[in-house]
């Protein structure tokens, strides 16, 4: 798995991905709870997409809204999307990226299994978060639907996702991770920023 390979995967399905999602309004509640996305917050919307969050983040009234996606298509197709002052969109490596701001709550949604290494990915997103605020990394679905669903056609552009407990481990030395479930219709695991 290389993140050429990635970006271009995702530019090929960038064109029918809103079409392709299935929301659940009480499940993205409970998850973005959980992240702490809340009024007035910094969100870093880690692997965006085509934005599918960005009208939850708005509703829940975030001050501003960061997100950053490897793939031009998505990313191109998330800045098309809403027209909000809060909004930023960038292309790029979350990896490379650098530094726009610290940030309250950092999430990682439906993507994690696509970074090929998740220590180093939790490492560098502990550079955008302040301490006290948290970095969630979660699926609308449950850890056996998931590798179903990466079978087929994915295979290639992901990995196995960790189990909660294993997950939890990579957080610490910068999170700890206090939230850890893992259902049949969702997986979070969410952790504080610890102090520097």
């Amino acid at each position: 798995m290389n993140k050429k390979e990635i970006a271009a995967f995702f530019d090929r399905m960038a064109p029918e991905w809103d079409a392709r999602q299935i929301t659940d309004d009480a499940k993205l509640a409970f998850i973005l709870d959980t992240a702490g996305v809340r009024e007035y917050a910094t969100v870093l919307d880690v692997a965006c997409g085509t934005g599918v969050l960005f009208p939850y983040y708005l509703a829940r009234n975030a001050a501003r809204v960061i997100g950053v996606d490897i793939s031009p298509e998505m990313t191109r197709l998330a800045a098309a999307k809403l027209h909000d002052p809060r909004i930023e969109v960038v292309c790029g490596d979350i990896e490379a990226v650098p530094v726009l701001m610290r940030c309250d709550a950092c999430v990682v949604y439906n993507a994690f299994p696509h970074f090929p290494d998740p220590a180093r990915l939790i490492g560098r997103l502990a550079m955008w978060v302040k301490p006290g605020g948290r970095l969630t990394v979660a699926h609308g679905m449950s850890l056996a639907a998931l590798d179903r669903h990466h079978q087929h056609g994915a295979a290639h552009v992901s990995r196995r996702m960790l189990e909660p407990d294993a997950l939890g481990a990579l957080f610490a030395p910068w999170f700890q991770a206090d939230v850890k479930i893992s259902d049949e219709e969702k997986y979070i695991v969410s952790g504080v920023r610890l102090p520097e």
